[in-house]
């Protein structure tokens, strides 16, 4: 069943979490597997950015003598999409280098399958280019049956380089916000959000910015 499915996946990342904590304390050797693993990362004001660099075994290693840094976890839909959308947790506390596992549910309270696409951003930008998302939902699109309730994994950490940057010294606090649209087809035949841009890209971070991407 579907539910099973779900359940192997989140067993699977559960032992995944583990082996990457294994392999950043001891096994620098893994770096090259770790980089195909790991897919992707968050960049300016939240938005994706691929840089397998950053994942290197020995970079994996909590920094002990830092303080932690206490990431939040907050949740939105797009009033289009009838699902219920929330944070297991409300907040982790992580120190630099240190992996993290959270989780979100997700519920289709509607009588038709859909399929959603989630955005996110990190606060404070300055963060966001330290922000590491080694596995989560919010890489592929979700399709939920009617009625049907899911546990969406997200696996993270913030990178040690953190430390060195004077803008990110007085960071305590960190919050991870997802929203959630409805999926349509454009003219290429790719999913995206169903809404209007200036939505989507409140949605990412970017709605301050003169610059955003239309």
């Amino acid at each position: 069943t579907r539910s099973e499915v779900h359940k192997a996946k989140n067993r699977a990342l559960l032992m995944y979490s583990s082996a990457v904590i294994v392999v950043a304390i001891g096994a620098s050797y893994a770096a090259v597997p770790l980089y195909r693993m790991f897919c992707a990362a968050t960049g300016f004001a939240g938005t994706p950015k691929v840089g397998t660099g950053r994942f290197e075994a020995e970079r994996l290693v909590p920094v002990d003598n830092a303080s932690r840094i206490k990431v939040h976890f907050n949740a939105d839909r797009s009033e289009q999409l009838p699902w219920k959308f929330t944070p297991q947790q409300k907040f982790v506390s992580v120190l630099p280098g240190e992996t993290s596992l959270a989780f979100y549910t997700a519920k289709n309270i509607s009588t038709k399958d859909i399929i959603g696409i989630a955005t996110y951003n990190v606060t404070p930008d300055r963060v966001a280019p330290y922000f590491s998302k080694v596995e989560c939902f919010c890489f592929e699109e979700q399709r939920l049956l009617a009625g049907e309730e899911v546990d969406m994994p997200l696996l993270f950490f913030i990178d040690k380089d953190i430390l060195d940057d004077p803008a990110c010294r007085d960071v305590e606090d960190v919050v991870l916000s997802y929203t959630f649209f409805r999926a349509r087809r454009n003219q290429r035949g790719d999913l995206e959000p169903d809404a209007p841009d200036d939505v989507v890209q409140e949605s990412l971070g970017f709605g301050g910015y003169e610059l955003a991407p239309k």
